[in-house]
């Protein structure tokens, strides 16, 4: 495995600058999430690693070495895309062994054999190893792109949010396997998605990137706790962060310089007839293991947690106080509490 170096990379398409002076080193065997919404910049900066664009600036390592102006083929990068991207006429065998028969790469048969078996094992495919793509499930079709990638064994994977197609149960099981092959393989991943349970389930460290900027890296934890902008706090958290103005607090001793409150639902303490801001309960959405709360506080609505067998009704008048928050200035930076 190698590592991964990018030296103040910069990509613009016509007026639409989609990466901008990035910088971010992913470690020998680490597992890196870059996490945004569509548009923020994640899959260029992946496409600029793998060689598929071309850096309006800045440097692009692998491994140590310069491979800027390198073409794709001689990175020795594996790169799994959001869209299966499986040859359709080939069985689930040949779709894996592929990468192994390339001109650059031409591996003896057997072991070509001992990787298929051993990847399809791997990934829970060993029974589909004769069957087209097309004959699979959509979740099976992702195990074998994200197979042909694994068999390979490349200085490092680049993987473009394969798991966004799937539905919820197979993205939970596929977010573990994953990350245990990354961790069982010792492998260097760069990864993006939007999705903040695979950042914070999946990530050593996440970077959050915004408009090709990024903004803050940093472990799933540090990212949660410390973010650096109210950006970055909206981008983890379930139920999201709620954005208050400090004026609803004003009696909670809060800094000068303190105009946005982030109050995440471990923030509050809520109790029918306690003691703190009187809010009414406006809606109750029961999860199973877990209720969301909704508040009005002060003609603000926030959301919350709430245990399940909880005795909070619609209707019900509750004390909130504050337990600590997050707090932001007029531009949206974090200020110390």
């Amino acid at each position: 495995m190698a590592e991964i170096r990018l030296n103040a990379v910069a990509k613009a398409f016509r007026e639409t600058r989609a990466v901008e002076a990035l910088t971010l080193t992913v470690g020998d065997g680490e597992f890196v999430v870059l996490l945004g919404p569509t548009g923020a910049g994640k899959t260029t900066t992946l496409r600029l690693v793998a060689g598929l664009e071309a850096p309006d600036a800045g440097s692009v390592f692998i491994g140590g070495r310069d491979v800027t102006a390198e073409p794709p083929a001689v990175r020795d990068v594996a790169f799994v895309f959001q869209q299966y991207s499986l040859y359709p006429h080939l069985s689930v065998y040949d779709n894996l062994a592929f990468p192994l028969r390339s001109p650059t790469r031409r591996t003896p048969e057997a072991e070509i054999r001992a990787k298929v078996d051993s990847i399809a094992r791997l990934l829970h495919i060993e029974g589909k190893l004769a069957n087209r793509a097309t004959e699979l499930s959509g979740g099976q079709m992702q195990r074998v792109a994200i197979g042909r990638a694994l068999v390979r064994s490349p200085a490092v994977y680049l993987m473009d949010e394969p798991l966004s197609s799937l539905d919820a149960k197979l993205r939970a099981e596929l977010r573990l396997e994953l990350k245990h092959i990354q961790q069982d393989l010792g492998a260097t991943m760069l990864y993006v998605t939007h999705d903040q349970t695979e950042a914070m389930t999946m990530a050593s460290r996440i970077g959050v990137i915004d408009r090709g900027r990024l903004v803050q890296v940093g472990s799933p934890r540090e990212i949660y706790e410390n973010p650096v902008n109210t950006y970055v706090a909206t981008r983890l958290g379930q139920p999201g962060i709620n954005l208050v103005p400090a004026g609803v607090f004003r009696d909670s001793g809060l800094p000068s310089a303190t105009q946005t409150v982030g109050v995440r639902t471990e923030h509050l303490a809520i109790a029918k007839g306690g003691p703190g801001l009187a809010a009414t309960v406006t809606r109750i959405e029961h999860l199973g293991d877990q209720s969301h709360l909704h508040l009005d506080l002060t003609g603000r609505t926030i959301v919350t947690l709430a245990d399940p067998d909880s005795a909070f009704a619609a209707g019900d008048r509750v004390g909130v106080s504050l337990k600590g928050a997050l707090l932001f200035d007029a531009n949206g930076e974090r200020v110390a509490a």
